[in-house]
């Protein structure tokens, strides 16, 4: 299993008791959502060494610091924030996607009801916010304005992709304009937030945005890829899980848009209004390829890492921290779930 590079693989327990002390704040109800979403406690409450995330975005935010000069318990307070705006943007995306799994057990909203579930999301998305306003330093006011700004990003292309649900075509260009908001807006404020924080200067911080936005692309393709052809012993998820719920990533749009006999047969199966038996399912998945919908995908995600890479390179920052950031790249292209 493809883990975070060392010294990045530390930064759990680096952020774990700031995390737990801001999640510690919210009533008890929400507060045991929020707990067995982050793996913290199973469904009733007992504590468990729960399934957890792979703090990719925590890492970012810790290592944006040390680009700005700063050491990295500075980013704590941004390192809190992206995880919490991570979890909520989880919550709510399980419900609306009818996910029932989540890294391996049942997606909290299965466990706590809809409702319970739309509420910790909410509490965690304010939390996030006020942790960054009682940041110390004179950059938790600038910090809480990116964040917002990332969060509202977030949201648009979480609508936009609940609109294509509704869509008999979607255009290639609309749906990476879909992923541009609702995964690479937050992993862009995650690679600056740190250095924000630390009231560094604006061509610093535009520049760790531009690689955490590129980045963020690459991430959904390499996991648009998961979701379709990823080991589901690895990803936590059922084989074939995103063609099972239809789901309009960014693989089945460029195999749909590509003009070939394969795209025709896949739309006439993506559009059935029954759901798809197994042996329909690993057609879909095979009309995909033979389409170039995958060659596209891991294309296009090698063509973004480059591009962050080329803005890592115009950026001045000390060679280690670009080492690790580039660390970081390669873990996203080459993981596993």
């Amino acid at each position: 299993m493809t883990a975070l590079p060392v010294p990045l693989a530390d930064v759990r327990g680096l952020v774990d008791g700031a995390l737990r002390a801001a999640v510690g704040r919210l009533d008890p109800h929400t507060y045991r959502v929020a707990a067995y979403h982050l793996g913290w406690t199973d469904g009733e409450g007992r504590p468990c060494p729960g399934p957890a995330g792979k703090a990719l975005r925590p890492a970012l935010a810790l290592l944006s610091a040390r680009a700005a000069g700063a050491p990295p318990e500075s980013a704590l307070p941004g390192a809190v924030a992206v995880e919490l705006t991570h979890a909520f943007s989880l919550l709510h995306d399980d419900i609306m996607d009818g996910d029932r799994t989540r890294r391996h057990r049942p997606a909290a909203w299965t466990v706590f009801g809809e409702s319970g579930a739309i509420l910790a999301g909410d509490a965690l998305m304010t939390l996030a916010v006020e942790v960054l306003l009682e940041a110390p330093g004179q950059g938790s006011a600038r910090a809480a304005r990116a964040m917002a700004a990332a969060t509202r990003r977030l949201i648009a292309g979480q609508s936009l992709d609940l609109d294509f649900e509704t869509r008999d075509h979607i255009t290639l260009e609309e749906c990476q304009e879909m992923v541009a908001g609702k995964t690479a807006a937050l992993l862009a404020c995650s690679c600056s937030i740190g250095a924000v924080l630390d009231a560094a200067p604006e061509p610093l911080t535009a520049a760790l945005e531009e690689f955490g936005a590129d980045l963020g692309m690459a991430f959904q393709l390499v996991d648009d890829l998961l979701g379709i052809w990823g080991d589901p012993a690895v990803t936590g998820k059922p084989a074939l899980s995103d063609l099972r719920s239809r789901k309009m990533s960014l693989p089945v749009v460029a195999a749909l848009n590509s003009g070939t006999p394969a795209s025709a047969r896949l739309a006439g199966l993506y559009t059935r209004p029954e759901p798809l038996e197994e042996d329909e399912l690993a057609e879909a998945a095979r009309l995909i390829d033979m389409a170039g919908g995958k060659a596209w995908t891991e294309a296009e995600a090698a063509r973004r890492i480059g591009r962050a890479r080329d803005r890592l390179a115009r950026a001045a920052l000390p060679d280690p921290v670009r080492a690790e950031f580039l660390h970081v790249a390669d873990f996203v292209t080459r993981r596993d779930h």
